[in-house]
């Protein structure tokens, strides 16, 4: 299985991101690679909650913005 992640890089150093299905649960790690082994624990944390259940099909779609 995938799941697709959001990440961003912060100034003091490392990154921040989530699992775009559980958007709430947010970890970090030092690379990119430790992030997503991270990303990968969290999602084991996650499953283990019997009251959270597996991501639904998330949609996304786009507006336009008057400029």
């Amino acid at each position: 299985m995938q799941l697709s992640y959001t990440y961003w890089e912060v100034k003091e150093g490392g990154y921040i991101g989530f699992l775009n299905q559980y958007p709430d649960y947010m970890t970090q790690g030092d690379s990119i690679g430790e992030l997503e082994e991270m990303l990968v624990s969290l999602y084991g944390d996650i499953m283990e909650f019997d009251d959270i259940h597996p991501a639904a099909p998330v949609h996304t779609g786009q507006v336009a913005i008057p400029v």
